[in-house]
C-alpha cells in the first residue's frame, strides 16, 4: 500500500543529499560512516527497529552500536536535517487516482508547487525530440504516456527525458509526468508510476495538449484541471491501442501485468 510511504515520510527526516540531488557521492557517504552512521542518527529519535536480526548474526542495534558520524555536513545530524520529511512522496488526484510517485528530495524548492500547460507525448522518443528541439519552454508540464507496465511494455525508465530537461536548463521550471518509471538518477519534478496507466484507459490517456495541470508535492496532490464532464466525453472517444509487442514473453507480460501501484505484478485472469 503506497499510502504507507507518506506515513513513514512524515516522521522520517531526510539526512543525505547524494548526487544527483546533491554534490556528494556514495564513496563520500562511505567515508563519513556509511549507512550505519545514517541509521545511528535515525536511532537517536527511535526511528529504527534495533531488535531486527541481520545477516551479520547481530541485531541492527548491535551493528550500529558505537558508530560515529564523521561528516555532519554530509550526513546531517537528526536535529538539523535537509527536511523533516522523507525523500519520497506519493501523490494522488484525478490525474492519478491510484497514486503516482516523486523523489521529493531532488525537486527544486520552487517546483514543489507548480501549475502549467500539458505538453503531451505518447512515447519517450517524441518527448526527447521536442525537448532537444527547443519546443518545451519554462512552465510546461511534459506528459509522457503509454510507457507503463502494459504500455511500454515493461515500464521503461524515463531518465533520458529528465536528463534532457536538465541539460536544456529547464530543471527548475518544467515538470515531467509519466506512467513510466525513474531510477535513482532522476532529478527535478519528475513524477512517475502514474496509475492507472494510459494503456488501460487511466486519466493520463485523456490529457490533451494545453490542459492545465497543478502539482502540489507538499500536500501530495496532482490535479488535471479539466471537468469531470469533459473527461467523461473524452473517455467515450478513447480506444485501447494495439500492443507494441504481440509475440513472445513481452506479449505475455503485457497481457497479465497489473498497474505500477500494485508493483506491476503479473495476475492470471479468470
Amino acid at each position: 500500500d503506497l499510502d504507507f510511504v507518506n506515513e513513514i515520510s512524515k516522521r522520517t527526516p531526510n539526512l543525505c543529499h547524494l548526487a544527483p540531488a546533491g554534490h556528494t557521492y556514495m564513496e563520500d557517504l562511505n567515508e563519513a560512516g556509511g549507512v550505519y552512521a545514517v541509521l545511528g542518527e535515525l536511532n537517536k529519535k527511535n526511528l529504527i527497529n534495533t531488535d531486527c536480526m541481520t545477516c551479520t548474526g547481530k541485531t541492527v542495534g548491535e551493528n550500529i552500536s558505537g558508530v560515529v558520524n564523521k561528516n555532519p555536513e554530509l550526513i546531517r545530524p537528526i536535529d538539523n536535517p535537509y527536511s523533516q520529511t522523507g525523500g519520497i512522496a506519493v501523490l494522488r488526484g484525478n490525474l492519478a487516482p491510484d497514486t503516482c510517485v516523486v523523489k521529493r528530495s531532488a525537486v527544486a524548492p520552487e517546483m514543489l508547487a507548480h501549475e502549467g500547460p500539458a505538453r503531451v507525448f505518447d512515447c519517450e522518443e517524441d518527448a526527447i525530440a521536442a525537448i532537444r528541439g527547443g519546443k518545451i519552454v519554462e512552465g510546461d508540464v511534459v506528459v509522457i504516456r503509454y510507457e507503463g507496465p502494459k504500455g511500454g511494455p515493461g515500464m521503461r525508465e524515463m531518465l533520458n527525458p529528465t536528463s534532457a530537461i536538465a541539460g536544456m536548463g529547464l530543471g527548475s521550471t518544467v515538470a515531467l509526468i509519466t506512467d513510466g518509471r525513474f531510477s535513482g538518477a532522476s532529478r527535478g519534478a519528475s513524477i512517475g508510476h502514474v496509475s492507472p496507466e494510459a494503456a488501460v484507459g487511466g486519466p493520463i490517456a485523456l490529457v490533451e495538449e494545453g490542459d492545465m495541470i497543478a502539482i502540489d508535492i507538499d500536500n501530495c496532490s496532482i490535479t488535471l484541471k479539466v471537468s469531470d464532464e469533459e473527461l467523461a466525453e473524452r473517455r467515450k472517444n478513447w480506444k485501447p491501442r494495439q500492443p507494441k509487442v504481440t509475440t513472445g514473453y513481452l506479449a505475455r507480460y503485457a497481457s497479465l501485468v497489473t498497474s505500477a501501484n500494485r508493483g506491476a505484478i503479473l495476475q492470471i485472469k479468470d
